[in-house]
């Protein structure tokens, strides 16, 4: 099949707690060449159900770009319809299944979202996350509060409950045939280099590259540098289609 006649469309999943709001620098980038959507998990209660929802009906071949939570889901959609799948983009996510002391952490959180509200939530949870330079986090950070601000504590909630019961995902690296990209920023604590750098010696053919100067929202935090690794990684994936 030509690429003409089923071209590829880029799909870009959000993480917890966020929307479109990170993938604009992206999308800004990547819109003139390509059909972008972007995808984000408001309501959502299981990775599975954000996987069959990101699959949708049908249709053109998915090139998958999942950051953070939304790794987790672009994983779940290859188990669910890797037919569906023409290439899998993972940026600052993991594959580790739930850790001894993950579940005290996360519901602490959710907590603070019940009891004192979403920016309680926002104040503790996302500064820690950058790793740009100061001038950019603040710069960022006023779109970024006001868009965890806008979400729910009940969806919060679901988010988390999501995360705390996700499908194992690493028993599917090896399987996975589609030109795979594996990235994170250099400064992300809560998704390692080297935890990356495990999931690309595990997928057959996948490309790592390490994002600099950012942190685990490395997508607004450098969006330029993202977009040019989505753009070669989609090159790789359209190529695939066309030969």
């Amino acid at each position: 099949m030509s690429l003409s006649s089923n071209p590829p469309r880029v799909l870009l999943l959000a993480g917890l707690l966020c929307d479109r709001t990170v993938w604009e620098g992206v999308v800004a980038r990547l819109a003139p060449r390509y059909a972008v959507t972007t995808v984000s998990f408001e309501g959502f209660e299981s990775i599975e159900a954000m996987a069959r929802h990101a699959l949708g009906d049908g249709g053109a071949p998915l090139a998958v770009v999942g950051h953070s939570m939304g790794g987790r889901v672009a994983f779940e959609m290859w188990r669910q319809a890797p037919q569906r799948i023409a290439g899998l983009a993972l940026l600052d996510t993991g594959v580790h299944a739930r850790q001894p002391q993950e579940v005290a952490g996360r519901q602490r959180l959710v907590e603070l979202a019940r009891t004192v509200g979403m920016r309680a939530v926002c104040e503790a949870w996302l500064p820690p996350m950058m790793g740009a330079p100061a001038e950019r986090v603040a710069a960022l950070m006023p779109a970024l509060r006001a868009m965890v601000e806008r979400q729910t504590p009940a969806s919060f909630a679901g988010q988390i409950k999501a995360l705390l019961e996700r499908p194992e995902a690493t028993g599917l690296l090896a399987g996975i045939t589609v030109p795979t990209l594996i990235a994170t920023g250099r400064n992300d604590h809560w998704a390692s280099v080297d935890q990356h750098e495990a999931i690309h010696r595990q997928i057959p053919g996948s490309t790592f590259a390490v994002i600099e100067s950012a942190g685990h929202m490395a997508l607004c935090e450098q969006p330029a540098a993202v977009a040019a690794l989505l753009e070669t990684w989609l090159d790789q994936v359209i190529g695939r289609r066309s030969a």
